[in-house]
């Protein structure tokens, strides 16, 4: 009888067995010894780690993933023509295993969520491979937790929670924070900018009106000097969380445009004139 090789049990790739008659020995003895292991029953899928989530990195599936705030399918799959930004591939030189580029996609993020912190949760599909060699597909919902004052390129990596295949470490997905455009404020670092448009007389004259504040409510602003070019007016924290010190927020600067009037008539002219004369 013709035994083939055992690769992995005291084969040798370059002189081979040196006698059939060992290498028939020792495949009995092996025989025995796996006879004697008690049968396992296999699972649905294979028994690959699944780490758990990984701090989150500043700066900086499936194969499709559903955010489940917005509701936006997005096929993620090797064979998917989505572009995503991805690492080289790595390889394990202990084992020869291949380690797929890790997964990214961006995870969008209102200010009022960075600023206050909330829970995203993001369902995806990915490829799992089972113990009998076939690639199933499989929903996954990832939570994600966003820490106040956190900026867009902070990265979340969930790893080994990507696509399985066969001779190869299950791949990483990581999330990038974007920044959703506000209709009011604009973040810069720390703090909040906002700019708010009054007509010339009350830039002269002085005025009073309601400051919009991040996540909602208003706050009354006095001013009784003149509003000039480059005037600004700063609110101490009302601005962003602040990450590395907590409990404490940025600034919430105010910028004026005047709006000048695009007309004036003649009576109108002449008492500007002589109320204003040659105070400029």
């Amino acid at each position: 009888m013709q035994c083939p090789p055992i690769r992995g049990y005291g084969y040798n790739g370059r002189h081979g067995f040196q006698s059939r008659r060992r290498h028939c020995f020792r495949r009995r003895n092996m025989d025995a010894f796996f006879a004697s292991i008690p049968p396992r029953t296999p699972s649905k899928r294979s028994p690959l780690p699944r780490p758990s989530l990984v701090n989150s990195i500043p700066n900086g599936a499936s194969l499709r993933s559903v955010d489940h705030r917005n509701g936006f399918p997005e096929n993620l799959s090797r064979n998917s023509s989505s572009k995503w930004k991805s690492d080289p591939i790595r390889y394990s030189k202990l084992s020869g295993t291949v380690k797929p580029p890790t997964i990214e996609r961006n995870l969008e993020c209102t200010l009022e969520e960075l600023c206050y912190g909330c829970m995203k949760k993001v369902m995806i599909t990915r490829d799992v491979l089972t113990l009998s060699g076939q690639i199933i597909q499989e929903d996954e919902i990832l939570s994600v937790k966003v820490n106040p004052g956190w900026k867009k390129g902070t990265k979340v990596t969930f790893e080994g929670m990507g696509n399985e295949s066969p001779g190869a470490y299950a791949a990483d997905v990581t999330f990038v924070i974007a920044e959703k455009r506000h209709s009011l404020f604009r973040r810069v670092g720390d703090d909040l900018e906002l700019t708010v448009e009054i007509p010339l007389v009350k830039a002269l004259t002085g005025c009073s009106f309601p400051i919009p504040l991040l996540g909602g409510g208003t706050m009354n602003l006095e001013i009784d000097e003149i509003i000039g070019p480059g005037y600004q007016r700063v609110i101490k924290g009302q601005g962003m969380a602040n990450k590395k010190e907590p409990g404490s927020r940025g600034n919430l600067n105010i910028s004026f445009l005047v709006n000048f009037p695009k007309d004036l008539t003649n009576e109108q002219r002449t008492a500007a004139v002589s109320v204003l004369g040659d105070s400029g």
